[in-house]
């Protein structure tokens, strides 16, 4: 194989690499989410422990995700005043406004179709923890045997928190800064070098003239 052969195998070898998505293993289940005003954060505890006021929205959202800095939030609009704004106060009750995303058919289980996003006003007692809310509105709930949420309204049927291999990254989550690729800057340089081979090639060929 001549040098300009090998560079050129090279550089498709490097412009594949570079072209092909980045892929990385994701779990898929469902997070826990606090609203504050128009802000999504994610919950820094869980629901079985989370205890919110009256007046409180939180979100579910079922996805594949790699981790809390990954996780995509509840869609759609959520204000306390639309979910719950035609339910009155009571004494020793409190109100928690509550989204249910079972997100999009590309995050669900081999089999299985997502149902459509819902919210739900809980009505339940001062002291009730967000799961003891959400089991008011959302029957049935599946938990597994570490007390993590595995189903809500019984979606998904089975499984809970499994790892999903193949997940597609995308040019946000391939670098630390959205900046190009090592893999084009490897691409450029092999261009570089070819540019070069040809000088050489051409000058050679004028020398043996």
């Amino acid at each position: 194989m001549t040098r300009r052969a090998l560079l050129l195998s090279l550089l498709a070898g490097l412009l594949l690499a570079t072209a092909s998505p980045a892929h990385a293993a994701g779990y898929r289940y469902w997070s826990f989410w606090d609203r504050t005003g128009s802000t999504w954060t994610y919950a820094t505890e869980g629901p079985s422990t989370s205890v919110p006021s009256d007046g409180d929205v939180q979100g579910f959202r079922f996805a594949v995700s790699e981790d809390s800095a990954d996780a995509d939030t509840p869609r759609g609009t959520a204000s306390f005043t639309a979910i719950c704004g035609n339910t009155a106060a009571r004494d020793g009750r409190k109100r928690v406004a509550l989204v249910i995303d079972f997100g999009t058919a590309s995050d669900a289980p081999s089999g299985e179709t997502p149902p459509a996003r819902r919210t739900e006003c809980a009505v339940v007692p001062r002291d009730a923890t967000t799961a003891e809310a959400l089991a008011t509105a959302a029957k049935p709930l599946r938990y597994n045997t570490n007390a993590l949420l595995c189903a809500i309204a019984g979606y998904p049927e089975t499984g809970c928190g499994e790892q999903v291999t193949g997940r597609k990254t995308g040019p946000e989550q391939s670098g630390s800064d959205g900046g190009p690729s090592v893999g084009l800057y490897a691409g450029l340089a092999v261009i570089a070098l070819l540019g070069a081979a040809a000088v050489w090639q051409t000058r050679r060929r004028r020398n043996a003239a």
